[in-house]
């Protein structure tokens, strides 16, 4: 999920309504998706397709954020060397076409569930049909398409831990030795004393979902735990970009 704060005024308006559903879900021990869209779906996913004015919403919220901290993520570190790359849960082909601005000699497939898929393909520029596609697929239950290069952008933050490492495991198993996994997350301080737009996502998050912001050394917890090795990570203006590798195999 992604919220930008451009005023004074839009922060405290988000406090104000996080504030109230925040008590809700203590009180009361369990997410607040029915609350708050008023329906008795409990899938926020099915809740944010449910009509076609949320779902265009989402989508140009999703391509005003990338066209704004994009490349700011994807330039974090050199990444020229992985020709085919593979875009988890993207969604829209908003970043692809972002980290195909920056790698012009890569192609991202965009891998997500084929309602998701069927809807982006729909507003995809065919201009760039040569350099990203789309395939089907749920990442939890479903074979991972072959990559040197894995992106998890606001994907981890909307899981619990063991969801994490076991979704982390496998990429690792389907990426190429050398290859690595791209993590782009608002990475909260190690003494968790900020940054501030990383307490209103973990709100968010515990609001919906199962998941929850972390810092850099639960996320490399993560990483180590399903295999990949040597995490990097590097601020960004806004979101954050965590990279860890896969070793070459050596005999």
């Amino acid at each position: 999920m992604y919220i930008v704060v451009h005023t004074t005024e839009g922060l405290k308006s988000i406090r104000i309504t996080l504030g109230n559903f925040h008590l809700f879900h203590f009180r009361e021990g369990k997410h607040q998706v029915q609350l708050m869209y008023g329906t008795s779906e409990k899938d926020i996913y099915k809740n944010l397709s449910s009509s076609k004015e949320d779902i265009e919403k989402f989508q140009s919220g999703m391509e005003d954020a990338w066209s704004l901290y994009g490349q700011d993520v994807i330039c974090a570190f050199d990444l020229s060397s992985f020709n085919r790359v593979c875009d988890v849960g993207g969604g829209s082909d908003a970043f692809a076409k972002q980290y195909i601005s920056c790698y012009p000699n890569s192609t991202v497939t965009i891998f997500d569930l084929p309602n998701v898929v069927e809807r982006a393909k729909k507003h995809f520029v065919p201009s760039e049909e040569d350099k990203i596609t789309f395939q089907s697929g749920d990442f939890f239950n479903d074979p991972i398409p072959e990559a040197d290069l894995y992106i998890l952008a606001r994907i981890l933050h909307n899981q619990d831990d063991e969801k994490c490492v076991a979704l982390l495991t496998k990429l690792h198993k389907a990426c190429k030795p050398g290859g690595g996994v791209l993590l782009v997350e608002t990475v909260l301080n190690e003494d968790r004393s900020g940054p501030l737009a990383a307490h209103i996502y973990s709100i968010l998050v515990m609001l919906d979902l199962e998941g929850k912001e972390r810092t850099l050394s639960e996320y490399s917890t993560l990483l180590g735990a399903a295999g990949f090795k040597d995490v990097q990570f590097k601020k960004g203006r806004h979101l954050d970009a965590v990279y860890g590798r896969k070793e070459n195999i050596s005999f």
